[in-house]
């Protein structure tokens, strides 16, 4: 068991972000819940974490359904244990024209990114109000911050979280809980497979793209910090903030031919 024995619970905690913020909290001697759709995943991700000397509770739950959102609060209530940091991390994108996109997928990712977001914070949040104290780290992205075409669902999947972190935020501003909303740019994870993403410009340049390592440590800071939100890096700070005077429509534009496929260069 960990010193100060709290205990944070990571949705999409095998790899990427999620991983990389797992470590930190371990390092920190926080005990962890990983949550991922891998049991397999899950055990071998423990394992290392546990050499950090904090215990690991591994479930395995398809956060694509919102029952599995829901088992999952009811599980580690049943397990007695007390979440002090809600990281919502999971979340994933499809790429394509929307005309194009098989809706099914898109339906899953609002489940994914958003419903399963609000089910989780919906019952975290009533034990941290009840007790007036813990931490929630939204992940966002960048994309939260502009109109996304090649990726319309994601984009706006994003805008929703933002608006909804920043929401509960005020709400809570006169509690000890704090709502952090992390922004990275396009980060060096398995998002783009996953979203059939290989023939977009955006992940052409592989070198460009972030270190996961260096996201999780600006969003695990920014948490700790108790701030509203944190935009990782500085090319996507200065987008960030480009963006914010540029009209939307221009922006769209620039998305557009960013993200669209390579052959059409």
């Amino acid at each position: 068991m960990s010193d100060i024995n709290k205990y944070a619970l990571i949705t999409g905690a095998t790899n990427g972000i999620g991983y990389e913020l797992a470590k930190l909290f371990a390092n920190d001697k926080y005990n962890l819940v990983i949550v991922a759709r891998s049991e397999a995943e899950l055990q071998a991700k423990a394992q290392e974490f546990r050499s950090y000397g904090v215990e690991v509770v591994t479930i395995a739950k398809d956060l694509f359904k919102s029952e599995d959102a829901f088992a999952l609060c009811q599980e580690i209530q049943s397990k007695g244990i007390q979440v002090d940091v809600l990281v919502n991390n999971a979340g994933q994108g499809v790429y394509g024209l929307f005309k194009d996109t098989d809706i099914d997928r898109e339906l899953d990712i609002i489940s994914l990114n958003i419903a399963s977001t609000i089910i989780l914070t919906k019952h975290f949040v009533k034990e941290m109000v009840a007790r007036n104290s813990g931490k929630i780290l939204n992940l966002v992205s960048i994309a939260s911050e502009v109109p996304g075409p090649w990726q319309s669902v994601y984009h706006a999947t994003k805008a929703f979280v933002l608006s909804f972190s920043e929401a509960l935020r005020s709400e809570l501003k006169d509690t000890e809980i704090t709502v952090t909303a992390l922004q990275p740019g396009a980060t060096d994870t398995d998002f783009f497979n996953k979203a059939d993403m290989q023939s977009s410009k955006a992940v052409l340049d592989r070198e460009a793209l972030s270190d996961p390592a260096d996201v999780a440590k600006d969003g695990y800071e920014a948490l700790m910090a108790g701030k509203d939100k944190v935009v990782s890096g500085f090319k996507n700070k200065v987008q960030v903030a480009l963006g914010n005077i540029t009209p939307d429509t221009i922006l769209a534009e620039q998305t557009k031919k960013q993200q669209e496929p390579i052959e059409k260069l």
